[in-house]
């Protein structure tokens, strides 16, 4: 079964860096051809942005591949050696919490560079080192106290419950919904900053806006995440009482009160047309998948990794081998995922008006810098929303058109999509 597992995750690194080159090679080509949605500089700037970070994803998608390679090799048995623990849910607790913290140091150079050095050339980054290291600290505490009294927890069914794999995807679905339901307490109380919002004006138009839908939630919040980030956003978090509103400032300051609205509305679209219950009806059946094949490996694969068929080992594995499986299923789930948010589009564009959804979603392109074109099969495989020229489409926004210029790139591009 072990070699299984290599194959798939070489056939996951192979598809990953085919498509990374397939998108570089894209934007490349794009990026110089007339700009359409983006204003003509931040076009330039946006498919430089896209370039970067797919050369950069390469990167560490090589780096990945040998870091798999050395934990199935020698990692995860020197691991082992190293933790001599009877009691089997402090082994996993201890062996799990090592080999998370390993990777994450492994990865951090990667990180650092993307948020001191790439996002900060790019405009987007406002993070500080003091910043960096309080918010790192602040989730490695979160991490060793919760995370580590899950895996105690998944440890303790796996020892002593039989069908433990049933059991176990109930508790740690049962843990995720609690996670959404507390994670905008756990943003306000640790991390960001939320306040009421000043523009009673505009808090009074969305209230309004929520009761025309029916959405009951516990308020509209401004959060402070420019202090990390200049991009803008925003969401509904939480579940049942503790849902809320939450918009970014930087949203705030670049969006007018409709065009606000009509993104609002949008993601009223979503929770009007069931896609949060539906989200996450899927992610319990993929789970459930998973749970399904990691709690039924053979001996064999545990006496390959010079591991016993312990919980610790149970657990290191999924971790490990997880991403392999979420990979080749996104393509399904994103499928599903675009095709809802074309749904949430037109409910948002009813609620307020097409134009002033259309104006938010320029303005967000731009200030996002967000890269409006991609080779169909990087869209295949990453996209969970629909290229911005398709959404423009569906709302009889042609983006072609209004630049004229830009109809020679719709044509030269047409052998690469068809």
């Amino acid at each position: 079964m072990l070699e299984i597992f290599v194959i798939a995750y070489c056939l996951y690194f192979l598809v990953n860096i085919y498509t990374s080159f397939m998108q570089v090679g894209f934007v490349k080509k794009a990026k110089n051809m007339p700009a359409i949605i983006l204003d003509d500089s931040k076009y330039l700037e946006a498919g430089n942005y896209s370039i970067e970070k797919q050369k950069l994803s390469i990167l560490s998608t090589f780096y990945d591949f040998v870091i798999f390679m050395l934990w199935i090799g020698v990692g995860l048995k020197l691991l082992d050696s190293l933790i001599v623990v009877e009691q089997g849910w402090l082994k996993a607790v201890l062996f799990i919490d090592a080999f998370i913290i390993i990777n994450w140091i492994l990865s951090l150079p990667f990180e650092l560079y993307t948020t001191f050095k790439l996002d900060k050339k790019y405009g987007f980054s406002n993070m500080t080192p003091k910043l960096f290291i309080k918010d790192t600290f602040k989730s490695s505490v979160l991490f060793l106290v919760f995370g580590s009294l899950i895996i105690a927890a998944v440890a303790l069914i796996i020892e002593t419950l039989p069908l433990w794999w049933i059991w176990g995807f109930v508790f740690i679905f049962a843990v995720i919904i609690l996670i959404n339901m507390i994670y905008p307490l756990v943003r306000d109380k640790m991390f960001d900053k939320f306040e009421p919002l000043k523009d009673k004006e505009l808090e009074s138009k969305i209230e309004k806006l929520l009761d025309e839908v029916g959405f009951k939630s516990s308020g509209v919040f401004s959060v402070d995440a420019s202090k990390r980030d200049n991009r803008l956003n925003a969401y509904f978090g939480g579940l049942g009482s503790t849902k809320r509103v939450v918009l970014f400032d930087t949203l705030i300051e670049k969006l007018t009160h409709n065009e606000l609205l009509a993104v609002l509305g949008h993601e009223l679209g979503h929770f009007k047309n069931g896609d949060i219950l539906k989200n996450i009806g899927i992610m319990g059946v993929v789970m459930f998948l998973f749970f399904a094949i990691f709690g039924n490996l053979s001996e064999e694969l545990f006496l390959k990794l010079s591991l016993n068929n312990e919980p610790y080992a149970i657990i290191a594995v999924f971790l490990l081998f997880s991403p392999i499986l979420s990979f080749f299923l996104m393509p399904l789930v994103s499928l599903i995922s675009r095709h809802n948010e074309y749904a949430a589009d037109e409910f948002g564009s009813n609620l307020q008006s097409k134009s002033d959804l259309v104006n938010a979603l320029l303005k967000l392109a731009n200030e996002n810098k967000s890269f409006p074109l991609s080779h169909p099969l990087y869209i295949f495989f990453y996209y969970s929303h629909p290229p911005l020229v398709e959404r423009f489409k569906e709302l009889g926004y042609d983006v072609y058109k209004v630049n004229n210029s830009a109809q020679a790139m719709k044509d030269d591009f047409r052998i690469d999509y068809e």
